[in-house]
């Protein structure tokens, strides 16, 4: 039987959630790399703008297209699918990316412009939330209402996955995909996981 056509065993809340900080686990040294160069160079973050963006593609939608998953999903032993247990595509890999790569790119660019309002000593002198608050001040008016949006995101991220019988994200939803174990999940080894077999017609 082929992966398409064995049942469904969906992962839940905890798994994914381990999921997550695993995959923060794997950026975390370049998180800390970046991290330092963006206290040395005031114009740090407007360099590493495309590297990154296409950094976070890669990760987050060929890595997701070629494997099924992000590290993080794969050393949990889950597997993106289409609802229908097919592999996705590259659709359904930037469809499910989209919301959280546009929140980021946003909030990325509406600070760019005060970096260059300011000279290397101002950016110097202040402490890093020192420096946060300050470019949050001379950001955008819209900066603020995309912040709110994307806390609202985050949070009704959770609260749909948690409400829903195949524990499917807002993304999921969006992508037409949904999260599930590689192979049938053994309950001992994932006693808060709770997999479900469930019909593709159970929300």
């Amino acid at each position: 039987m082929s992966a398409e056509e064995r049942p469904l065993h969906y992962g839940g809340f905890w798994v994914r959630f381990a999921a997550f900080w695993l995959d923060f686990l794997v950026w975390s040294p370049l998180v800390a790399v970046l991290f330092l160069a963006s206290q040395s160079y005031r114009l740090f973050s407007f360099y590493y703008l495309v590297p990154g963006t296409l950094m976070g593609l890669f990760y987050n939608v060929y890595l997701v297209r070629r494997f099924g998953g992000t590290p993080g999903k794969l050393i949990m032993g889950l597997r993106i699918r289409k609802v229908s247990g097919e592999t996705v595509g590259y659709r359904e890999a930037l469809l499910r990316y989209v919301p959280d790569f546009l929140f980021g790119l946003l909030m990325s660019v509406a600070v760019i412009p005060p970096l260059f309002q300011m000279t290397d000593a101002e950016y110097h002198a202040l402490s890093f939330m020192e420096r946060q608050k300050h470019l949050e001040a001379l950001a955008p008016n819209w900066y603020k209402p995309v912040q709110i949006a994307n806390h609202v995101w985050i949070w009704s991220e959770f609260i749909v996955l948690l409400t829903n019988r195949r524990r499917r994200a807002l993304h999921d939803f969006i992508a037409g995909t949904v999260v599930v174990y590689n192979q049938r999940p053994n309950q001992a080894m994932h006693p808060t996981a709770l997999p479900r077999t469930a019909s593709l017609s159970d929300d």
